[in-house]
């Protein structure tokens, strides 16, 4: 299953895009990260199989277990990409939302772009980590 960063605002050359780097080279599920313009461009089609995770304040904060259990059930069930969408500075609209296959959220605090995807790529590692029973992760 293709773990794909969807996200708006370009995160340049930053120690931001080092962080996102360091863990997308680490993961052992294919991953790709595609950038859109702040406003306007649109999502690249959807094959059929996708789960849309979107990044939003209203969402629900799972632990790092649990979000590695949704992508292992989403990978078991034969989906073929799992999209995580990090919007601009407004966020999304309750249109967008209702599209979405799920909210996430990482606390109650709003957290740049930039960030959150470096935080994206972290979880998204750690929950390749967990399904692979390293003992990285340790709960406790």
């Amino acid at each position: 299953m293709l773990l794909h960063i969807i996200a708006r605002g370009k995160i340049g050359r930053s120690p931001e895009a080092e962080l996102v780097d360091r863990y997308a080279r680490r993961l052992t599920m294919p991953f790709r990260i595609t950038e859109l313009p702040d406003r306007g461009g649109k999502l690249p089609p959807a094959p059929p199989g996708t789960v849309t995770v979107m990044l939003d304040e209203k969402g629900r904060q799972l632990s790092s277990i649990d979000f590695a259990r949704r992508i292992e059930g989403w990978r078991d069930s034969g989906k073929r990409e799992c999209r995580f969408l990090i919007g601009a500075a407004d966020g999304f609209d309750d249109a967008e939302r209702d599209n979405a296959d799920l909210l996430i959220a990482f606390g109650a605090m709003t957290w740049p772009h930039m960030m959150a995807r470096a935080m994206l790529a972290e979880q998204l590692w750690r929950a390749c980590s967990i399904l692979a029973g390293h003992p990285y992760h340790r709960e406790g």
